[in-house]
């Protein structure tokens, strides 16, 4: 499945929406304006809550959290050195691999694999319109996952961009 997302869709803890290819509205994202952490609580049309995101304070980089029903699912780091090119992490809490993000973040042109395998891409070139890009996930089950990690990785860069 084909997710569509806006470039800064997370900024300054606005409210969005995250729709599927077809243009049908797929998840809600409700971002806290005032909220120490960064809070975003992703949910389905109906408003059940799915996830929640949210930045640990006190973790060398930025890390962030992302719980369901209260329960820590998956910690993203962006790792700050590293060899091999600019890269996040998600330690799966419940997966018996990690995921690891890589590519080309400020593009949207990244590929999220875990155990070598591809399981979701990310790439702005899929769509005409500016400021646009899609997160493909083959496995529904994924989707949400996937798409918090995504607002994670989008979080992070505009906070980097905030900064340069």
């Amino acid at each position: 499945m084909r997710y569509v997302m806006k470039k800064k869709l997370f900024s300054f803890g606005g409210d969005s929406t995250v729709k599927d290819a077809d243009g049908n509205d797929a998840f809600y994202v409700d971002g806290k304006v005032i909220s120490l952490r960064g809070l975003m609580i992703f949910k389905d049309m109906q408003g059940n809550e799915l996830a929640t995101i949210q930045k640990k304070l006190l973790a060398w980089g930025p890390t962030y959290e992302i719980y369901h029903g209260g329960q820590l699912v998956a910690v993203v780091k962006e790792s700050l050195f590293t060899l091999l090119g600019h890269r996040f992490t998600v330690d799966d809490q419940h997966g018996p691999d990690d995921l690891e993000a890589k590519g080309n973040f400020t593009n949207h042109q990244y590929t999220f694999t875990r155990g070598g395998q591809v399981v979701a891409q990310v790439s702005e070139s899929w769509f005409a319109m500016t400021d646009t890009y899609g997160v493909d996930v083959p496995n529904p089950n994924d989707a949400v996952l996937i798409l918090a990690c995504t607002a994670v990785i989008e979080k992070c860069e505009e906070e980097a961009r905030s900064r340069n």
